[in-house]
């Protein structure tokens, strides 16, 4: 059944050409579904060496693993940050799209994308994965938790053991933080959320809250704050994009 899937699949691109999500021009190849072989190349994945705190590449000399630029002044309650790649360009396109524009077709690239960092799914290998809760009302217009959905997709990726639990709901309907600075991000993020009435925290597990994009680390600590005070103690972070 899978075949046949597959070869109508195939027989569909043939007839009505996918076009790229970032450049526009027709998918030529079988690395991503909705990325062109052009622009596939294009993505930046975040390799070593790293920053501890938020996954970024350090491209140059720094103190240490804690001083990455980007979150020089966050002082972060979880362990470890991860991220698949840089949010530029094809990423950057993929991610707006699933998250803005309904595309949670766009899915399984974002996935791919992960599998491909070096490093990532082993970070993922046997946790329990965490998505950053939406709003009702935003979950409402969006159609779907873009977190959760990726959180799923990639626990049923990694496999061996990995799973996903929705510990964390968000309480207040914060405005979007796209234009707030770091400090604006930190006092729009207080006591947005809480733990889940039926959530079960098992504190002998490792557990990593997942989200979309890296950017202040603001959302990131203000759930890893929330699990913290649940008891967890094992507890990192990680992004597909950071930017």
């Amino acid at each position: 059944m899978r075949k046949r899937g597959q070869w109508v699949g195939g027989f569909l691109d043939v007839i009505f050409p996918r076009s790229c999500l970032n450049c526009g021009r027709a998918v030529n190849g079988d690395s991503f579904r909705h990325l062109c072989q052009t622009c596939g190349r294009r993505v930046v994945h975040a390799v070593a060496p790293r920053c501890d705190t938020c996954g970024y590449p350090v491209f140059g000399a720094v103190e240490s693993a804690r001083t990455c630029p980007h979150c020089l002044h966050l002082d972060p309650v979880y362990g470890t940050g991860r991220t698949a790649a840089l949010f530029q360009g094809p990423v950057r396109s993929l991610i707006i799209a699933f998250k803005y524009e309904r595309a949670e077709y766009v899915v399984g690239d974002l996935v791919r994308l992960a599998i491909e960092s070096p490093g990532f799914t082993d970070f993922l290998r046997g946790a329990v994965l965490v998505p950053v809760p939406l709003h009702p009302r935003k979950r409402r217009e969006r159609g779907y938790n873009q977190s959760e959905v990726m959180a799923h997709a990639l626990a049923r990726a990694v496999g061996e053991g990995t799973r996903v639990a929705d510990l964390l709901i968000r309480v207040e309907d914060t405005v979007s933080q796209t234009r707030f600075s770091r400090r604006e991000r930190q006092t729009n993020l207080k006591n947005a959320f809480a733990l889940a009435a039926d959530a079960q925290i098992l504190t002998d597990q490792r557990h990593i809250i997942i989200d979309d994009v890296f950017t202040t680390g603001s959302t990131l600590n203000a759930c890893a704050l929330v699990l913290r005070r649940s008891g967890l103690r094992a507890l990192d972070v990680a992004t597909i994009g950071h930017g």
